[in-house]
């Protein structure tokens, strides 16, 4: 930026370098997205990076026509590019909620439960339940009862 001058005064001087270099940002970022061909980009994108695409550049035309009003002299939350932003920010939302989702951890039901057995398994435990089964069918086995007559062949 150029040096102070009597245009404006030195107190918001630290603010007018921070702006400009703000909007040299954006100018070089905008060259950079316009340098290719909107079609050629969306087909390297799938869905949902176009769609986060598009919502972008929406956002940031609206905030560039926003602080447009703002040098006009116009109140923008009295115009209705407030609504249309508030607008694009509830898509943003959605889009970010479907990306949450795809990110969020899933359970695989199977691995868990055997993660889980595995975890609690006690040989010791199992050799008592073993023997408390034999002797369960074994005493199932005793209370039954005997024939009287012997077998005849």
């Amino acid at each position: 930026m150029a040096a102070p001058s009597e245009d404006y005064p030195h107190e918001i001087d630290e603010q007018l370098t921070s702006f400009d270099s703000s909007v040299s940002s954006v100018k070089t970022m905008l060259e950079k997205l316009m340098s290719m061909p909107r079609n050629d980009l969306l087909q390297k994108l799938d869905p949902l990076d176009q769609a986060k695409l598009d919502l972008m550049s929406a956002y940031t035309l609206n905030s560039l026509f926003w602080m447009y009003l703002v040098t006009q002299g116009v109140n923008p939350r009295e115009h209705g590019i407030k609504q249309e932003l508030e607008r694009i920010r509830t898509y943003m939302n959605r889009v970010k909620e479907i990306t949450d989702k795809r990110k969020a951890a899933r359970l695989d039901k199977g691995a868990a439960a055997r993660f889980v057995r595995n975890a609690l398994y006690d040989p010791e435990e199992k050799e008592s339940r073993k023997k408390a089964a034999a002797k369960k069918a074994a005493d199932t086995a005793s209370d039954r009862p005997q024939s009287k007559r012997p077998k005849q062949s």
